[in-house]
């Protein structure tokens, strides 16, 4: 599920385009305010901004600005009632990376959104704070550093990142990463386990990424 940060102030058009794209099977955190957009960005990261020019705080542009120093590759769509175009070549320079006139079709809002996911090989991406798991081609980065997993740990990064908040048992596990034929003993998931939380840095005593639920098995920390 691709994460939108949509950044617009006017609540009438702020709802519209959240509950549309969460109907479309986007995750949606709207904020009104630049600042709080790149304190967003900051800590909890997105896959796409749709950033509207005119807001209460701070100039659109200026935001465009501090998210690119954030994450220079990060996909973002200007929002803008100018319909002139020197306005449109003026946020394309500043590093925008499409550009959409108010009013606009929500349709079209969508297919721009879904291009600039693709150009950004972000469709199959999720992020998990500084975890970035890219599932369609089973690479991981942490705090923006590839990790050095073995074909295991992949595969098991890769069942819990498909299903964050998830609890599965270490026999599920088994099944999903081993394979049904596999007649070893349960403790070889305790033993990867703990390989990739090494490779996380993710202390069992307060996880940041994957939790231990007692009895049971593990769960993913993500949404």
């Amino acid at each position: 599920m691709a994460r939108v940060l949509l950044v617009e102030d006017d609540s009438q058009v702020g709802e519209l385009v959240r509950r549309f794209l969460e109907r479309e099977g986007f995750a949606v955190a709207w904020v009104r305010f630049g600042r709080e957009a790149l304190k967003r960005v900051g800590k909890e990261g997105a896959d796409v901004v749709v950033l509207d020019r005119g807001l209460p705080d701070m100039e659109g542009l200026e935001v465009l600005k501090g998210l690119r120093s954030l994450d220079p590759l990060l996909p973002v769509l200007l929002l803008t009632g100018r319909a002139d175009e020197e306005s449109r070549v003026e946020g394309l320079l500043e590093g925008a990376d499409d550009y959409l006139g108010k009013p606009f079709s929500l349709r079209e809002l969508l297919a721009r959104i879904k291009a600039l996911l693709r150009r950004a090989g972000k469709e199959g991406r999720r992020r998990f704070g500084p975890l970035e798991v890219d599932l369609e081609g089973r690479r991981a980065y942490l705090e923006g550093e590839p990790l050095r997993l073995s074909p295991t740990e992949m595969n098991l990064l890769l069942v819990f990142a498909q299903a964050p908040g998830r609890v599965f048992t270490r026999g599920e596990l088994l099944e999903r990463v081993w394979g049904p034929e596999f007649e070893g003993s349960e403790r070889v998931v305790d033993a990867y386990v703990r390989l990739l939380r090494k490779k996380l840095r993710d202390d069992p005593e307060a996880p940041r990424f994957i939790e231990t639920v007692v009895g049971l098995g593990y769960r993913f920390l993500g949404d």
